[in-house]
């Protein structure tokens, strides 16, 4: 039987502006989707898969490799299957229709990285919606990577907050952050340093603005570790964010150990 359902929220991204007036190809890092969800069945969740346009994400072609599963090739390949064949990850919702529908026989709520939720989930009313229902439950809600952006849907002016930022008005993006239901919380996410690793060698190009610095502008208390893509997760309340690919196993015990607390009180 269920311990009860986790809502892993996608991204339907597949390019993301640079600086210049171009556009990179993006999307979603696998071990960032399915380690987190294989864990979350193993451990006795159901997982519903939701997305802004009801259609599986977007691979970011940077993370299909077994580099990203510690060079095990078998762990690779059993992840790739899952994310192709298994119907937690096939059987995808619209995050729209799953906020209609209600959310409260959600236990819990993960949002994956890659930079797609950079280009969608950070400005998307209906994770916005989902999210404050979250927030105001104190029900668990963990983000990885380039995931933590996402929190800012939560804003009433999200789109106008990416809007400054990428018109790089610091001040106006604080301004419109103002009502934000995670300011002051201690959070990671994907560090600028890190950044520059995918832009020198992936993007060939510069992004309008850093995970940390746009949170920070938020109100968030971020904090990055002092060596890169080295596994780093921080709580806070409710909030669990994980701060690279490397802290998928991490942020998957994290997230369970706080969803099973809550399922022992209930």
């Amino acid at each position: 039987m269920s311990k009860g359902k986790v809502l892993v929220v996608g991204s339907s991204g597949t390019r993301i502006e640079v600086q210049g007036g171009r556009f990179g190809a993006t999307g979603q890092y696998l071990n960032e989707t399915v380690v987190p969800a294989m864990a979350l069945i193993a451990a006795g969740y159901e997982v519903v898969l939701a997305t802004p346009s009801g259609t599986q994400p977007h691979i970011d072609e940077a993370s299909d490799s077994a580099v990203h599963f510690g060079g095990d090739e078998a762990a690779y390949q059993k992840a790739k299957a899952f994310f192709a064949k298994d119907p937690a990850m096939t059987d995808v919702h619209v995050l729209r229709t799953v906020a209609e529908q209600g959310l409260d026989e959600y236990a819990g709520v993960f949002v994956p990285g890659g930079q797609g939720p950079v280009v969608d989930l950070m400005q998307d009313p209906d994770l916005g919606e989902i999210l404050r229902h979250f927030h105001a439950k104190a029900k668990p809600t963990a983000l990885l990577c380039h995931g933590p952006i996402a929190t800012v849907a939560a804003m009433p002016h999200a789109r106008e907050f990416r809007s400054a930022l990428i018109a790089g008005d610091p001040a106006k993006a604080g301004e419109w952050a103002k009502g934000w239901q995670y300011a002051g919380y201690k959070m990671t996410v994907f560090s600028a340093t890190e950044e520059k690793v995918i832009e020198d060698q992936i993007l060939h190009a510069k992004l309008y603005f850093n995970m940390p610095d746009a949170l920070r502008t938020a109100g968030g208390n971020v904090s990055v570790t002092a060596t890169d893509f080295e596994p780093y997760v921080i709580e806070d309340r409710e909030l669990i964010t994980g701060q690279n690919p490397r802290s998928d196993h991490p942020i998957a015990t994290a997230l369970i150990a706080a969803l099973d607390r809550k399922v022992a009180k209930a």
